[in-house]
């Protein structure tokens, strides 16, 4: 990744630098949104520059972008980087100010825009299937009324950390699964799940304090365009785990199924027939057709 993108501009990333005043770096005043490109385009890309604006209202930094010069400007920092497609990665920090928690409005934020290479990710997971460990971690509660992507990540990365620490699992990489303080499931380290049971599709309710995905709001809509029943609500690891299907969605990687759960006690638990399920394959493929992605 040669070049960043910078308040509208393009520089070299051995130059891009952030001042120490910013208060995205002292107070973690700040937000991001991750996601994809499809044959050059970014997907859903209005729903997640209304998310962002959305946040940055309610934390008072006066920021407003554009679908259009959004569009442009990530086009021209692909071309920059030599990228037909991209996993892309905007910030706004609340920019500059007084060593101090502020009385006012942040009125000049700072942008960063990044665009690297996307993650190779082997075809037949979404097939066979990923593994998701119980984290002993519970997911924090939100600062706000409903999760931001904030900066402030650190939850996430004790989650990281901790699912390092078990032992590899050979069906490939894990994703870490949290539960509310309370027992509920919240939400994987950086995706939305879902499960099905008897053909109908289930996932968190946005109240468990998860953040409210883009691709997971995709998925119910797809879900209901396919005739399939959904619904949101606090559910426990025991419903969860007892799920006929089990699969994470996320920006970048998509819809994933999971055919393996790790509970307490390393207990492996194998969901359906170790393979993604027809509910699962059906909102795959309906994913892909709406991206423009055909397989």
């Amino acid at each position: 990744m040669r070049f960043i993108g910078l308040n509208g501009g393009i520089v070299d990333a051995a130059g891009a630098v952030v001042s120490v005043m910013d208060h995205g770096l002292l107070y973690g005043m700040g937000v991001f949104e991750t996601f994809r490109t499809y044959q050059g385009k970014p997907f859903q890309l209005e729903r997640h520059l209304d998310r962002l604006m959305d946040s940055c209202r309610q934390l008072g930094i006066a920021h407003m972008t554009d679908h259009d010069g959004m569009s442009r400007w990530i086009s021209e920092l692909m071309e920059a980087n030599g990228l037909q497609d991209a996993y892309i990665r905007y910030t706004v920090t609340a920019g500059e100010g007084l060593l101090g928690l502020p009385l006012g409005d942040y009125v000049k934020p700072f942008e960063i825009l990044f665009a690297k290479e996307l993650p190779v990710t082997k075809e037949d997971v979404y097939e066979k299937g990923r593994v998701m460990r119980l984290l002993s971690l519970p997911r924090n509660t939100p600062e706000s009324p409903v999760r931001m992507k904030s900066l402030h990540y650190m939850n996430n990365i004790l989650a990281k950390r901790e699912l390092e620490r078990y032992p590899a699992h050979p069906g490939g990489p894990a994703e870490g699964l949290m539960l509310t303080a309370g027992g509920d499931v919240a939400e994987g380290i950086v995706s939305n799940v879902f499960f099905v049971k008897e053909g109908h599709l289930y996932t968190p309710d946005i109240s468990t304090g998860i953040l409210p995905g883009i691709t997971r709001a995709v998925v119910l809509e797809l879900a209901a365009e396919l005739g399939i029943e959904a619904e949101e609500g606090h559910y426990s690891w025991e419903v969860f785990s007892g799920a006929d299907e089990i699969f994470t969605t996320g920006s970048v990687q998509e819809i994933v199924p999971v055919t393996t759960l790790i509970g307490s006690g390393d207990q492996s638990i194998v969901i359906g027939q170790g393979a993604a399920g027809p509910v699962t394959r059906a909102l795959q493929s309906a994913y892909r057709r709406k991206a423009g992605y055909y397989v």
